[in-house]
């Protein structure tokens, strides 16, 4: 018997997520092993009165293209790979894998030119993000390789994940609703302001957030939500922090990472493992050094890290901060092809201060 929580899960991914409507071209890009909840999103797509069309990969396909491809072939484009991010109404992608190392040992100047290659995509999937004209979000599907990433067995993992997308409830949808409500009050009291100062044990960090803005992110974009960011302003940044948990980037694991700020750019870098990784990332171009984002996690579901930025981030009481790419959406200009969130723990003698007010103490908020 199928998994009602998948079923639930589809319906608040079209409902809630998305909101499809009649005629908008949903293109569904998913992993085979999410096949279940791929169908269920198709049903709920068509009930909605959308046109669904699907798009399946492979991680093996993915890992024999960068180790085989020459320069010209890594920098080539599909029309195919363009068209759902230039034309689509609505973008859903459902991802998983049988392994998560699966790129580990590709040469990381590959990653890196790919990545380069495909910047145009990502300045279009975010610039008709930031206007309305597409609409996307992202989930995982619970399966044995996150499930192991996490320290977990599958069923436990399911628990979590679908705990944390509050599919485990009567009415998801309403859940989210009053989250989005909840959120609202926050960002309404972070308007105009324009300094803020992260401090505490792993980080000491004062930038501007003047003429910003701080989006109130539930489950729209991403599944599960939630959290609030926005881009602090580029030459503003000054500090330093400590991450606390391990960085993932395109299946490579960077821990114990240090990065010291001046006017902005990061001017000091080290890492305990995969310092030389860390390092060529932060070379791919010129706004790779200058953060995009902060985001604070208000998701308390999400009680562990699980090495899945996508849960992680969202952790409730961690901030996190992301080198690279601005959202428009936030008043951010930075450029880049990267935009690789890090995250800092902040429950235990850290706080935020915004224009000298305590906003944020040992990972509660305080207005």
């Amino acid at each position: 018997m199928a998994d009602p929580r998948v079923q639930k899960l589809a319906q608040t991914l079209v409902e809630y997520s998305v909101k499809i409507k009649p005629g908008d071209w949903v293109v569904i890009s998913a992993h085979p092993l999410a096949e279940e909840l791929a169908a269920e999103v198709v049903r709920y797509t068509l009930r909605s009165g959308g046109n669904p069309s699907v798009l399946t990969g492979l991680g093996s396909t993915q890992r024999v293209f960068l180790e085989e491809a020459s320069e010209d072939q890594l920098k080539w484009l599909s029309p195919f790979e363009r068209l759902p991010f230039e034309q689509a109404d609505v973008f859903i992608s459902l991802d998983a894998s049988d392994n998560t190392r699966n790129l580990s040992m590709v040469d990381s100047q590959k990653q890196q030119t790919r990545s380069v290659a495909r910047r145009e995509i990502m300045q279009a999937y975010m610039r008709r993000s930031a206007s309305g004209e597409l609409r996307w979000t992202l989930t995982r599907v619970p399966c044995q390789a996150y499930a192991q990433e996490a320290d977990m067995s599958l069923s436990d993992y399911e628990d979590f994940v679908y705990r944390a997308c509050k599919v485990d409830q009567a009415d998801p949808v309403a859940l989210w609703n009053q989250i989005e409500t909840d959120q609202k009050r926050l960002v309404d009291w972070l308007q105009g302001k324009k300094q803020v100062h992260l401090r505490g044990g792993n980080i000491d960090i004062q930038m501007s957030i003047e003429g910003r803005t701080f989006v109130n992110s539930t489950a729209h974009h991403n599944m599960p939500g939630s959290e609030i960011f926005t881009g602090p302003v580029e030459d503003s940044v000054q500090g330093w922090v400590s991450y606390t948990y391990p960085a993932i980037y395109l299946g490579r694991e960077v821990d114990g990472i240090h990065l010291e700020f001046k006017d902005g750019k990061v001017v000091n870098a080290t890492a305990e493992k995969n310092e030389e990784y860390l390092l060529k990332m932060l070379d791919m171009d010129a706004g790779a050094r200058f953060l995009g984002e902060l985001g604070i996690g208000t998701n308390f579901s999400i009680d562990r890290f699980t090495k899945s930025i996508l849960y992680d981030e969202k952790m409730g009481g961690t901030i996190h901060m992301a080198l690279g790419m601005s959202y428009p959406e936030t008043g951010g200009k930075n450029q880049s092809s990267l935009h690789w969130d890090m995250i800092c723990d902040m429950r235990n003698d850290s706080e935020i201060l915004v224009d000298g007010e305590l906003f944020y103490k040992n990972g509660e908020f305080q207005v």
